[in-house]
This record gives C-alpha cells, sequence and structure tokens, in this order.
C-alpha cells in the first residue's frame, strides 16, 4: 500500500516515530514496534531490550531493519535485524545523534552541526556535510522515494531557509527562502515532489514543490499566538497535510487549487465577499494581503491534552481515511476525517502502548539531548572516540582538523533482509 510511505517523526524519549501503519516507540527499558492495521487492534509485533533509555528507532518501512539510539550512548547508532535478533552494526560520532532518516538508498544521521549519509546497503559512509549551520533540534527531513531521496535540512539558523540536497548523487539542488524565522518542522511526501514546512512561529505552513522549490499552497494555522509546530505530515495521495503543535488542537489542510471557474459557477453571497476581498488585496501592504489568500484547516481535531508533544499522520485504515495522533504520555489516538465536507474529526480509538509499569518506569526518563543545547549536549558523559576514528572530510575532500568521522564495523557483506516483500511496493506517483 502506498500509505505505507509516509511517515513523521520525533517526539521525546516516549513515541519517537509514527508512520501511517506502524509505530515505534522508546521506553527505559528499551523499545517497541507495533502494527496499526485495524482501528481497534494496536498489535506489539516487537520489543526490544538490546540497549536501554531508547530516544530514536527509526524503522525501514515494514522491513526488520531497525535503527536505535539511546540516551546511555548518544553518539552511538546500532543498526540490528530485528527478526533474527542480530546487530548489523554500529557507529560513532563525534557529538550526540539527534535524527535518523532512512529509505531504500540512504540512512542519514542528523548532528548539531554536521550530517552523514550512508548507503544503506552495506552502510558505507558515503558524504559528510560539514558546518551546516547549528541545527539543535536535528531537524531534517529525507523523501522515503528513493529514485530521488531528497534531503531537507535547515541553511540557516537565523531564518527559515530550507537546503534541497540529492543524497543519491550526493549533490545539492536549490536553496527555498521558505518563512521569516527559523525553521521548527519538515516533511516530504510519499514521492518526493512536495515538501511542507512551518517556522518557529507556527502561525503559517507552507508547501514547495521539489527540487524546484516554487511555492504551491501556504496555510494559516491561526493568528492570536505562537505554537511549536511538532509534527507535519502529508496524506498517502498528498491531498492533505496535518501539522499537529504543543495546543490542544490537530488541523488537516487540503491541497487544492482553486480555479476562477469555480467561483462563477457558485455566485454565492460568500463568492462575492471573497472576490471583493481578493480585488482589494492588491491595495494592502504586502503582509496583509498574504493572509487574506491564505487558506485555512479543512478539519481539526481537539485534543483532550494540552502541552504534550505528539505527532500525527494520515491513514487510510480498514478502507476509510484516519488521522493518528500519537502522544508523548504513550497514547495513540485514532480519529476518523470527512474526505468532502471536514470539520471536526470524531474520535474512534484510543490504545495504550505502554503498560502500567513501564509508564512509571517512563517518567523518570531524562530528557532526549535532542531538546538541549550545544553546550549541554557536549557536556553529556559518553565514550571517547575511539583512537581508530577516522578525521573527517569537507565537501571538497579536504582533512578538517578537529571533526571525526565515525568509527564502523561493516557487515561482512551487503545488508539482505528476509525479502523484498518487506518493503513497501513501489507505484508511479505524480503527486
Amino acid at each position: 500500500m502506498a500509505e505505507e510511505d509516509e511517515s513523521t517523526r520525533t517526539c521525546r524519549p516516549m513515541v519517537t516515530h509514527l508512520r501511517v501503519t506502524s509505530l515505534s516507540v522508546g521506553t527505559k527499558s528499551g523499545y517497541r514496534l507495533f502494527s496499526v492495521t485495524a482501528v481497534d487492534k494496536l498489535d506489539c509485533i516487537h520489543e526490544g531490550v538490546e540497549c536501554p533509555d531508547v530516544y530514536i528507532v527509526e524503522r525501514l518501512f515494514s522491513s526488520s531493519l531497525v535503527v536505535v539510539v539511546s540516551l546511555s550512548m548518544p553518539r552511538r547508532m546500532n543498526v540490528y535485524h530485528f527478526k533474527k535478533g542480530t546487530e548489523i552494526c554500529n557507529y560513532s560520532y563525534s557529538n550526540n545523534i539527534l535524527s535518523v532518516r532512512l529509505n531504500r538508498q540512504r540512512l542519514v544521521v542528523c548532528l548539531e552541526e554536521s550530517i552523514y549519509i550512508h548507503n544503506i546497503k552495506d552502510m558505507k559512509l558515503l558524504k559528510t556535510l560539514l558546518n551546516t549551520p547549528t541545527n539543535p533540534s536535528g531537524l531534517c527531513a529525507l523523501s522515503v522515494n528513493h529514485t530521488n531521496s531528497y534531503l531537507a535540512y535547515p541553511g540557516s539558523a537565523t531564518i527559515g531557509e530550507i537546503t534541497i540536497y540529492d543524497a543519491n548523487n550526493l549533490s545539492t539542488v536549490t536553496l527555498i527562502q521558505a518563512h521569516d524565522s527559523p525553521l521548527a518542522a519538515l516533511t516530504f511526501n510519499a514521492s518526493g515532489s512536495k515538501l511542507a514546512s512551518a517556522s518557529e512561529r507556527g502561525t503559517v505552513i507552507r508547501v514547495f514543490n521539489t527540487p524546484e522549490g516554487q511555492r504551491l499552497f501556504e496555510f494559516r494555522r491561526g493568528m492570536k499566538r505562537y505554537v511549536s509546530i511538532s509534527s507535519l505530515s502529508f496524506s498517502a495521495d498528498a491531498q492533505f497535510l496535518c501539522a499537529s503543535s504543543n495546543t490542544e488542537t490537530v488541523h488537516i489542510f487540503k491541497l487544492e487549487q482553486h480555479s476562477p471557474s469555480q467561483d462563477d459557477e457558485s455566485p454565492t453571497w460568500s463568492a462575492y465577499v471573497g472576490k471583493m476581498f481578493t480585488a482589494a488585496s492588491t491595495y494592502l501592504p504586502a503582509q496583509v494581503s498574504d493572509m487574506m489568500h491564505q487558506d485555512r484547516a479543512f478539519a481539526t481535531v481537539r485534543l483532550n491534552m494540552f502541552g504534550l508533544k505528539n505527532i500525527c499522520a494520515l491513514a487510510t485504515i480498514q478502507k476509510l481515511p484516519r488521522l493518528l495522533v500519537a502522544s508523548s504520555d504513550g497514547n495513540l489516538y485514532i480519529y476518523n476525517v470527512d474526505p468532502q465536507d471536514g470539520g471536526e474529526c470524531v474520535l474512534v480509538q484510543k490504545h495504550r502502548c505502554l503498560d502500567q509499569k513501564e509508564q512509571e518506569k517512563q517518567e523518570d526518563v531524562a530528557p532526549p539531548p535532542a531538546s538541549q543545547s550545544y553546550a549541554a549536549t557536549v557536556a553529556l558523559p559518553s565514550t571517547p572516540p575511539s583512537s581508530t576514528a577516522l578525521m573527517g572530510y569537507s565537501e571538497d575532500g579536504g582533512a578538517q582538523k578537529g571533526d571525526v568521522i565515525p568509527e564502523h564495523e561493516f557487515a561482512e557483506g551487503p545488508v539482505c533482509l528476509d525479502d523484498e516483500d518487506e518493503f513497501p511496493p513501489v507505484g508511479n506517483q505524480n503527486n
């Protein structure tokens, strides 16, 4: 199913990854992988106890390959074949790992001021992007469509500039001036043809085509207050985009172009007023004019919680469109979505991802390094780089003093999963 490709990422050490058919949860004792194929059933398909205090767990689609990072060793990435119970390889980096992204071709590791790109087939390091703009949250997005493998990450620490990098050809594609404020969230659609972004203000969400970087849509989440956008996620067909934040509201936007002919066919009072506003906007300041052209939410969800980090995803479960929201307190909420009329979504099921004993343990987990400053992360105790570590290399191949490429332990041969059926099918998508 195409919807297996869509993903949203990172919360706390709790719920670390939500894909539309699976859920990954980091816990005090390790991590858990869940399958979400029915509304009333949440299946735990694996529980890993290889390392405690997991704050990053990324699974390669529905395969048996899983990447894990623990608070006890925040500079070390372990790659496991969880069905066989074996470690494929591990890498140690010069600083704390803030995020990991992967598709069929590439595995990307993001540190605060550098990005490492690996070949997923043998885990060899292909490229090191050094001296990237300070990125304390490890914000980045990798297209799940391995035919392009576009990587998006902040191009500036002070404004909302996005760098689009081709992780297949290992070259920068374009820079997008997306927002006036620093970036807070990024996500690609399933085909990698669209990129959604939000800034730290959290009031406006924009969608661009890739790799050109042309703005396609602009949505206004709100006007009264700035919020922290925690996740963005496209539906599988890229017709909808959902956004969650630190508020009690999740917004769903509809990606549709409004043609003049449609307004002419329905000469309602609202259409007339809309035309008048459009005409008047040409005489108003640019900021006011832009606001008048921004679309509002097509559908919303009112969560019964406030202040908890959460991640969201749009899915088709049992042939119906659903919104999934996973919160940092260990709950998964499933809502029905009306694709025709939108409006308020209806809660149909709530699942607990942790038992009571695990929940009590989880309350003692320290914050992940992703939320700390650079000064705080470098002060964390960790094993020093191995004496066998190699010097880092810049874009042009020159050695950089003080930069360390991770020590690596390659598998003897290519990384082999059980079979190709573990990967989601590849379809021709033109979204």
